[in-house]
């Protein structure tokens, strides 16, 4: 045990001292074909026609460092080409109040008796717009945007705190998740993901926290000003006249520590896991205003709670949630689970524990600051070692952008490459488990997979997916792209 603390220790103190690439650290960059291309299959969504040789050209080194700072990158382009999806900006009280809200009460008057239509109505239509426009808009940023480690980044820690679309009030939601919660964040502090993840409305819809009370709550605070109703569970999205809840709901506390901080082995009991739903009592959504974190202090449990040892003060109110976040991001365990995963991304479905140690090391050492765990990531030995050229599978994502860069093809309309993506079983935005999508081979190799992906290719290299268009296409390539060396990255 002590060895294993010095050990942890001695990598704390390097991490700590170490440079980044290019500014006095030893870690050195390779810059041959082999490295580079390895970095763009691995940091990008795949190179597109003389991707190689512009990087190359600029040095491997030089454009990881740019990639790191992705607003220093011009991206006017993508923009342009995002700028008429509609409801791509729109806050959820919109979303909730034009485009889902009739929708959902057209299909309520439908279930009255002889009121029942087949028809796709234009309510309908409007409101499936709303997750039409994500989805176009996640594959025109992963295949156009010069910002792509960014974007990569986006659909990795969006699966890290995942939440679907198809529950309930989730979808008004999930495009502010994706675009204040995780988007701003990704290369920032984890603290800070974390917290705007506990506060968005799509999670706390989603794992049901928002309807966590404290069953021992003053009743009549509780529901005040009316006595059978709570005025927050009005609003958008909520059935009219919902009763307060009954009770703790520990699904979010459970996944919190599970699946977002510490993982499964962290350490933590039954007991953390009542603890820490306590602490997040109230926390809840502010549905009149149709969006945005509220902190509801009459459904709040104000007894001392005990999280991993530490004393929580009985009466603080939302800083009792605040403070569990505190501890479980400085928390050794969240530091090997953040970096485990991050190098089961970047480097291999079994990474190596030198450098998941260094990583982990590296976010201690720096207060949780992703940038640098994911550059030290990106330019370790083990990331260019041979055994992990070609050594991840890529998911249905992963195939279907890099098959459309590659080829140089032109997007005017990303849809049928979302049901090409539904028809490999990875729906954008309709994963259901709070785990999001798996990255690891077994769960995307299958005969069928590779059938549904030949398919695919065919369709691509022959142009007839509508909206997609290849400049020259011809026979060998749709034998590329279904190729077992370009299935992976």
């Amino acid at each position: 045990m002590f060895t294993r603390f010095l050990t942890v220790a001695l990598l704390v103190f390097l991490a700590s001292t170490s440079g980044p690439v290019g500014a006095g650290g030893s870690v050195t960059v390779p810059n041959d074909e082999r490295a580079v291309a390895h970095a763009l299959n691995r940091l990008t969504f795949g190179p597109r026609p003389g991707e190689l040789e512009r990087v190359k050209a600029t040095g491997l080194a030089a454009w990881i460092e740019q990639q790191l700072a992705p607003a220093r990158i011009d991206d006017s382009r993508l923009t342009a080409r995002l700028a008429r999806l509609e409801t791509l900006e729109l806050d959820s009280k919109t979303i909730a109040t034009d485009y889902t809200g009739p929708a959902m009460r057209e299909r309520r008057e439908r279930q009255l008796p002889g009121t029942g239509s087949r028809e796709t109505t234009d309510a309908q239509r409007k409101a499936r717009g709303v997750i039409a426009d994500l989805e176009q808009a996640k594959l025109l940023r992963a295949v156009y945007s010069e910002r792509q480690l960014e974007e990569v980044l986006v659909d990795f820690w969006f699966n890290h705190f995942n939440v679907f679309a198809g529950k309930g009030a989730t979808r008004n939601y999930v495009g502010e998740h994706e675009r204040e919660a995780i988007r701003p964040l990704v290369l920032g502090r984890f603290r800070d993901l974390l917290e705007a993840s506990a506060k968005s409305p799509a999670m706390l819809f989603y794992l049901d926290n928002w309807e966590s009370a404290d069953p021992n709550a003053d009743q009549r605070r509780r529901l005040k000003p009316s006595p059978s109703t709570n005025p927050l569970m009005e609003g958008p999205g909520f059935s009219p006249g919902r009763r307060m809840p009954k009770g703790i709901n520990e699904n979010y506390a459970r996944e919190l520590m599970e699946l977002h901080t510490l993982g499964v082995d962290g350490g933590y009991t039954q007991k953390d896991i009542v603890e820490v739903a306590r602490a997040f009592t109230g926390w809840t959504i502010r549905p009149r205003q149709g969006s945005g974190f509220l902190f509801a202090a009459p459904m709040h449990d104000r007894g001392e709670k005990r999280v991993l040892g530490h004393a929580i003060k009985a009466g603080g109110g939302v800083d009792d949630g605040l403070q569990v976040l505190d501890i479980l991001a400085a928390h050794p365990s969240t530091a090997h689970f953040i970096a485990l995963k991050l190098a089961t991304r970047f480097v291999s479905d079994t990474p190596p524990a030198s450098l998941v140690d260094r990583a982990a090391a590296r976010f201690t050492a720096t207060k949780g600051d992703l940038r640098e765990v994911v550059r030290t990531i990106v330019t370790a030995p083990e990331f260019f070692a041979p055994e992990a050229y070609r050594a991840k599978v890529k998911t249905p994502l992963e195939f279907v952008v890099s098959a459309v860069r590659t080829t140089g093809a032109e997007v005017k309309n990303a849809l049928p490459l979302a049901r090409e993506l539904r028809e490999q079983g990875m729906p954008l935005y309709f994963c259901q488990p709070p785990t999001g999508y798996a990255d690891t081979a077994s769960s995307w190799v299958s005969s069928g997979a590779l059938v549904s992906r030949m398919n695919f290719a065919v369709k691509l290299g022959g142009n007839s997916l509508p909206g997609v268009r290849v400049s020259n296409p011809d026979k060998s390539m749709a034998v590329t792209i279904g190729s077992p060396e370009f299935q992976r990255r």
